[in-house]
């Protein structure tokens, strides 16, 4: 991305990001405590969270398994050794006064994603690294008067921080970035990625130069950005204000800056810490971590399939690009479609969940992970289709009222909304001749248009059809019948 000064002077802006993404597990990365955060304040904690003398770190290695299988998503390089240091800082929610992460040797390096820019084309961003981490606690500021409160149920939650190159070079890159690293991370289950939630976080490292220099500029670090709508913002803002005080003679300060999503603005929280501040060392505490072969090939074997996997598959099945791009990037419509596909024509599936239900689900601000119409009930919505008991259009009422019977916390099957209705299809060829030779005694200025090459009006004399069978008359034989007799008149 290119920026043009008011002085004519062009910059190109240089982005790095950091995110940070809570590993999906039970329990934290060094206690068994529960990661429930989000819990009664304090009551997740066990005394190595709190950094009780003499309490000790013991290393959950299904976190382990976690970050390996992020690593691979992203095409990175899995170490067999690596080692857990201390990163020295104090603040109030960091009880022992020190993190554990991975400075030295993190467990993943070198991987890269492709995004996709705006013109369609592609672009790698190269991934310096994957370290494993403990979260901190959490300050409360406005729980009581002008105190500050401290809960420790996120103390020792494992994070996942995923370091890139310095390779973005605009907002929209950046969030695409984040979506495609949300998309992968959470396909393989290392994490939630909720930035709504707050189990994903950014940090974005941002600086300009002007064109042409290959010398970086003085960064600054956006942190615990929580939406790639924010993220964009801010990068924006950000370059903007770099380049009006370069322009007016000052100096970029390498700082920590706050972003007031109010105002749409970035502060000034503290000055920017270098490695050597934080005076890492080895953690004496934790041995080198050392994984076999074995145990890195069996995770690669049990990685499920991807979103560029998915998305191959999507288009072989007919479903246009840009749809099928949203669903292999979202594992919960990925996940609830793929149920129903198994079990029913795969387009059929595309129109009946992403459509009509996440339609109706949008509607209703709920997601489809909490949905409870089960794929288990658009199967069966799907098969009284194609098995002739009912039409689509019965069957876009059975699903509204499925929807009011949710509503009001009951649940009841396709079939049971189709007999307590009398919604079932009337295939009866009898019953649906007897339907058209009345429409067609009852219209006979119509009819004679018709003859006459009006060919329109067959679509009014189907419309009648099923009018006077309220819907219910099978649309296929309708139509074939209605030709038949159409010819006899």
């Amino acid at each position: 991305m290119i920026i043009t000064s008011k002085k004519g002077n062009s910059y190109e802006l240089v982005i790095g990001l950091e995110i940070h993404a809570q590993i999906k597990d039970e329990c934290k990365v060094f206690s068994k405590s529960s990661t429930n955060w989000d819990a009664k304040p304090n009551t997740n904690i066990s005394p190595m969270d709190i950094a009780l003398p003499g309490a000790l770190p013991v290393l959950n290695m299904n976190a382990v398994s976690k970050a390996i299988a992020a690593g691979m998503a992203i095409n990175a390089t899995i170490n067999e050794e690596s080692f857990f240091d201390r990163k020295n800082y104090f603040y109030p929610d960091l009880p022992s006064g020190y993190q554990i992460t991975q400075f030295y040797k993190p467990i993943v390096e070198n991987g890269w994603v492709d995004i996709s820019l705006e013109d369609a084309s592609k672009k790698r961003i190269n991934i310096e690294r994957i370290h494993i981490e403990q979260d901190a606690g959490k300050s409360i500021h406005d729980l009581v008067g002008d105190k500050t409160c401290l809960d420790y149920n996120r103390a020792g939650v494992g994070l996942m921080e995923i370091v890139s190159k310095p390779e973005l070079s605009s907002p929209f890159e950046a969030g695409e970035y984040v979506k495609k690293l949300r998309s992968l991370i959470r396909a393989v289950g290392a994490s939630d990625a909720d930035m709504d939630e707050g189990s994903m976080r950014v940090d974005a490292n941002v600086s300009v130069r002007l064109v042409g220099e290959k010398r970086l500029g003085t960064r600054c670090e956006i942190k615990n950005l929580n939406s790639v709508r924010y993220l964009q913002a801010a990068i924006e803002f950000e370059a903007n204000r770099h380049i009006e005080i370069i322009e007016n003679g000052g100096q970029i300060d390498q700082e920590t800056r706050l972003f007031n999503v109010e105002k749409g603005e970035t502060r000034s929280m503290r000055k920017k810490e270098d490695a050597n501040d934080y005076k890492y060392f080895p953690d004496p505490d934790l041995p080198p971590l050392k994984l076999s072969t074995d145990f890195i090939d069996a995770i690669r074997k049990n990685l499920p399939e991807l979103p560029e996997q998915k998305l191959t598959r999507y288009l072989e099945y007919g479903i246009i690009e840009k749809e099928a791009i949203i669903m292999s990037e979202d594992i919960g419509f990925s996940s609830y479609f793929d149920e129903v596909a198994k079990k029913s024509e795969p387009k059929m599936a595309y129109t009946w969940v992403m459509i009509e239900l996440l339609g109706r689900l949008n509607k209703e601000q709920i997601k489809i992970e909490e949905s409870k119409i089960l794929p288990s009930h658009i199967i069966e919505l799907i098969s009284l289709i194609t098995n002739g008991k009912i039409n689509g259009k019965i069957a876009k009422t059975v699903l509204d009222e499925m929807f009011v019977k949710i509503m009001s916390n009951e649940v009841k099957t396709p079939s049971e909304i189709v007999k307590d209705l009398g919604l079932e299809q009337i295939d009866n060829t009898d019953e649906i001749i007897a339907a058209i030779k009345d429409i067609l005694k009852n219209n006979p200025t119509q009819l004679q248009s018709f003859k006459n090459g009006n060919q329109k009006l067959f679509g009014f004399f189907v419309g009648e059809v099923m009018k006077v069978t309220k819907g219910k008359a099978n649309p296929a034989k309708v139509n074939d019948l209605l030709k038949i007799e159409i010819d006899k008149a």
